[in-house]
């Protein structure tokens, strides 16, 4: 589903990213781990159009994405949350969800004079979408509550909500569990499954190694930009490589 092929970024002389291989299959949770300024997340913005590679390809279903506008790849079906959420505070919950879906002919204000029939219609189906997706990730108590006063579980729930609004195939999901309490964290990682189990692809950065462990199949680690190991969780604890890119010069 998701190819990165011989990809780098560079910022001056540093290689944030340097010569990454990547394949991501579908219908998996798979897992990006690596120490901090590994170049995870440069990645994940690389991925997600954020930034455009110096070097390389990446591929989502057959397309090439790199260098691509965010708002394109987002179009492809492509979706990413952030690690720190980025709701709109002063907007009410269902307000957020509602905001996301592309093309509304509402953008275009003559529109709601001209083809008030076609805006109302859309507008309708968003919400009702809005409630569907609030109400599976469990925020259907909290519609009229101003995003901003959210917790922080909350908010990461909310960030899932938005993504699912276009339907994506791959979600790209930074940090989840980062700032979340245990039983939100639990209820997050059900909808991941969930979601997983209807088709949905993920592909996640944490740093929440029980979590990992527990969901993601196959393990991607990355230190100091580049990719030094792919595999099942068994062996990633036993992986030299890894094990000296966490915790420093280890023993042959």
């Amino acid at each position: 589903m998701l190819e990165v092929r011989g990809v780098e970024r560079s910022f001056g002389r540093m290689k944030a990213v340097d010569g990454v291989d990547l394949t991501v299959a579908k219908g998996t949770i798979t897992g990006l781990i690596g120490p901090n300024g590994a170049g995870k997340t440069t990645l994940f913005n690389l991925i997600a159009g954020s930034l455009a590679p110096t070097a390389g390809e990446i591929r989502f279903e057959g397309h090439a994405i790199g260098g691509l506008s965010p708002d394109r790849i987002f179009r492809l079906g492509l979706a990413r949350t952030f690690q720190i959420p980025r709701p709109f505070p002063g907007m009410t919950v269902l307000e957020n969800a509602m905001l996301v879906p592309l093309q509304q002919a509402g953008e275009r204000f003559w529109n709601n004079w001209f083809r008030p029939g076609t805006v109302g219609g859309q507008e309708r189906a968003s919400r009702q979408r809005a409630l569907e997706v609030l109400g599976f990730c469990g925020l259907g108590d909290k519609l009229a509550l101003p995003a901003g006063q959210l917790s922080g579980g909350q908010q990461k729930l909310l960030e899932l909500a938005r993504v699912l609004m276009i339907e994506p195939r791959l979600i790209l999901l930074d940090e989840p569990a980062a700032g979340v309490n245990p039983t939100l964290m639990e209820t997050l990682v059900d909808k991941i499954v969930a979601l997983n189990k209807q088709g949905i692809t993920f592909l996640l950065i944490e740093h929440n190694m029980d979590l990992v462990m527990r969901l993601c199949s196959p393990i991607v680690v990355m230190a100091q930009g580049k990719v030094i190991f792919r595999g099942e969780a068994d062996g990633v604890q036993r992986d030299a490589a890894v094990l000296d890119a966490y915790l420093g010069d280890v023993p042959a």
